[in-house]
């Protein structure tokens, strides 16, 4: 019997990951506080007032040590704390502090890439990776078996998906496009793959590249997917351990 082994949100796209036992979601929406708010950049052409591409945020595709920042949130307070082992702990507001933020990640930002001018949020819409409000879904067999053939074993968190599934046959997932994820009362439409960029590339707990999951998709599957974008079809509350089931 399939399940859920692990809960993820990251409240600051591409700038920290947090682990929960627990989470509530809305039909239509994200995780609560998942990508609630984005990183400008000097290039950054979104105003603000709708979800944006990801060509306007600063990513970890772009800068790698952005990988190796976990968060943590006080959702009471509007606060988050980022970690990362070259920089100290920040707490801030990101909705009113961004330039103690800025000052902290600039350090982890190379020369020659458009550098970090502030943080946006567009209330009640997660800047996802998709046009739609998703919540990502990787299947740990999957993650494995990659491992395996790159001689390696792969941290799941370099994925950067909100909900981690056990108990499903590795690469199952791609079969299930238009199916439907059942989690007790909740339900999730299976939407599309994730295409994998270099971001995956980047080791979790350093920051730096360690392994071409790029290449080892391509040569051992020919194609770069790694776990599937759902919608919320109804609402509920998950935690780990809870049983899985497609429909």
């Amino acid at each position: 019997m399939a399940n859920i082994a692990a809960l993820w949100r990251h409240p600051i796209k591409s700038h920290g990951r947090e682990a929960l036992q627990s989470v509530e979601l809305t039909e239509g929406r994200a995780l609560p506080w998942d990508r609630r708010w984005a990183v400008s950049h000097e290039a950054t052409r979104a105003d603000g007032t709708a979800w944006a591409e990801c060509v306007n945020w600063t990513l970890v595709s772009k800068v790698l040590a952005l990988m190796a920042i976990t968060a943590k949130s006080d959702e009471a307070a509007g606060t988050v704390t980022l970690s990362h082992p070259d920089r100290p702990d920040l707490t801030f507001g990101p909705d009113r502090e961004s330039a103690a933020f800025l000052e902290w990640v600039k350090p982890l930002m190379p020369a020659d890439r458009a550098q970090s001018t502030g943080i946006v949020r567009v209330p009640d819409v997660a800047m996802t990776d998709t046009s739609f409000q998703s919540v990502s879904v990787l299947n740990l067999a999957t993650s494995t078996d990659l491992g395996m053939h790159m001689g390696m074993a792969l941290s799941p968190d370099r994925w950067r998906c909100n909900i981690h599934l056990e108990g499903f046959a590795p690469w199952e997932e791609n079969g299930w496009i238009g199916k439907t994820l059942r989690i007790g009362d909740v339900e999730l439409e299976v939407r599309e793959p994730i295409i994998r960029c270099r971001s995956t590339t980047a080791n979790p707990e350093t920051g730096e590249a360690d392994g071409d999951t790029l290449k080892a998709l391509k040569t051992n599957f020919s194609h770069q997917k790694c776990g599937v974008y759902t919608y919320v079809t109804k609402s509920g509350r998950i935690s780990i351990g809870d049983k899985v089931e497609v429909i």
